[in-house]
């Protein structure tokens, strides 16, 4: 590629961004870090009617959280800013005039009223109203008024907009790196409008306005906006500018069922499709994912490396990514193949960042670390990980480690606790008293050896020890745990469970 790479992302700021729409981000950044280029930010906010307070700065929080820095955008200025389309509306009218001067789109008077009719009337014939080369003469606007009529409407402050004019009778053949090329009939093509009396443009005059002034090589986004390739298109053409390259992403779709995944879908499913809460919504990062995570299922959704490889970092996606790669069809997610990358991630962390982030749990639980051994947090998720999928799952794995139990699973009572227990746990508390060193090997080898001699089986011994010391028949090897909490410990919950359970 002689020109420099430049994509952008351009969500409005509506709402929450989805992870449909992280997906469309994370596919720009990986083309454009591939090929050495720059990734956009750009906020499309024309449509102030929808603006929601608040969903700018999501939409950077989560791109950030996710790890796809941008290169220019809104506080990060480069040359080709404002990057906020509502501060460069200033700039569109000149461009709606040009295609007007040129003869590309024209004024149109019609009123909200006037359309309503038109639609009404052709639906009662069964027929569907487009405002196109079929009846644009007919209706009210520029083509069918004087220029003194329009000159004097365009005077007096009559609302207006302003309307492509489509060509009829053109076969437009349109490229689209996904999909190949496109053939599309212009007569089928409406004039859609490109701007607004209020001074407002449309997404579409503004879009290409915008992509043209960034200079903007390549445009991926969703395939919800295929149908405007056309008009896309043909704007460029109006013009006389270059055409970026196009590439539309397949749709997320749900797990069950047809259609495009949605909010509905995660609170019915109960998973998150937001990358950080938003309201009511639980997000990806609340929910306990890692980001790195969540970025390496969202890459493997409508797109594949051509190998068996499932784990990837950012930048060994960088590396393979290829937009020629990108599936056409939809990528049905799947709540479960989420939760594997996440555990993928939790287990090949170093213990000492998941002790930390540990750490902080426990310290909203007000459980003190401060009297046990340096370590001894690591020691536990070194223990425990391999069966969590979230460091929130630590808890429950592990919390016999810092509290001793106050109940006994019931069930497991029933079965272990049997008449002579009390006499042999009572012995056994006798032998682990006299034990100098508590290294969870040494415990083991006396403890076992005692069994032996006792001429007892192991089946009487150990699940009513882990009874004892665990609360429940949970947890990894029970002498590592009997070491970790060391000697004092584990003979006061022995001695504890045997009243108790009494």
């Amino acid at each position: 590629m002689s020109q420099r790479v430049r994509v952008r992302f351009a969500p409005s700021p509506t709402g929450p961004l989805h992870i449909g729409g992280v997906r469309t981000a994370l596919f720009n950044y990986l083309f454009a870090k591939k090929h050495g280029g720059d990734f956009i930010l750009r906020i499309e906010d024309t449509d102030q009617n929808r603006y929601v307070e608040g969903a700018e700065e999501y939409i950077i929080n989560a791109l950030n959280w996710c790890g796809l820095k941008f290169d220019e955008g809104p506080g990060l200025q480069g040359d080709f800013g404002p990057y906020r389309q509502s501060e460069r509306k200033h700039l569109y009218k000149q461009y709606a005039e040009e295609l007007i001067r040129n003869g590309k789109a024209y004024y149109a008077f019609d009123t909200a009223e006037q359309l309503d009719f038109h639609r009404k009337n052709h639906e009662a014939n069964g027929k569907t109203f487009i405002y196109n080369w079929h009846n644009r003469l007919k209706l009210d606007n520029s083509l069918s008024l004087t220029p003194e009529e329009v000159q004097k409407r365009l005077d007096s402050g009559e609302d207006y907009v302003v309307r492509f004019l489509t060509a009829p009778d053109k076969k437009l053949h349109l490229k689209d790196i996904v999909r190949g090329t496109i053939e599309i009939d212009t007569n089928v093509l409406d004039d859609k409008v490109l701007f607004k009396g209020d001074g407002m443009p449309t997404y579409h005059l503004a879009n290409i306005v915008d992509d043209h002034l960034m200079q903007i090589t390549h445009v991926i986004r969703g395939e919800e906006w295929l149908p405007s390739l056309a008009l896309h298109q043909q704007l460029y053409d109006a013009f006389g500018w270059n055409t970026p390259e196009f590439a539309h992403l397949p749709l997320i779709m749900k797990p069950v069922g047809k259609g495009k995944l949605s909010k509905r879908d995660g609170e019915k499913m109960g998973f998150p499709v937001f990358p950080l809460s938003w309201k009511e919504s639980q997000g990806y990062r609340e929910a306990g994912y890692f980001p790195e995570a969540v970025v390496n299922f969202l890459a493997l959704l409508g797109w594949n490396p051509g190998t068996e490889k499932e784990i990837f970092s950012l930048g060994e996606l960088v590396h393979s990514f290829s937009l020629e790669r990108v599936n056409k069809s939809g990528a049905r997610f799947d709540p479960d193949k989420t939760k594997w990358y996440n555990q993928q991630y939790l287990q090949n962390k170093a213990n000492d960042e998941l002790g930390e982030l540990y750490a902080e749990i426990l310290k909203k639980k007000s459980i003190s670390i401060a009297t046990k051994p340096k370590g001894y947090v690591e020691k536990v998720v070194a223990l425990i990980k391999e069966r969590a999928v979230f460091v929130a799952d630590f808890w429950d794995l592990s919390d016999y480690f810092f509290v001793a139990p106050t109940s006994y699973n019931e069930k497991a009572a029933k079965k272990q606790w049997k008449e002579g227990t009390p006499d042999i746990l009572n012995h056994l508390v006798s032998i682990l008293e006299e034990i100098s060193d508590f290294s969870s090997e040494n415990v083991e080898t006396i403890v076992k050896k005692w069994i032996g001699e006792q001429e007892l089986s192991f089946g009487k011994v150990m699940p009513p020890l882990r009874l004892v010391i665990v609360g429940d028949m949970k947890g990894p090897h029970l002498f590592d745990i009997i070491a970790m909490i060391g000697k004092e410990d584990s003979i006061a919950r022995i001695q504890k469970a045997i009243l108790h359970l009494a």
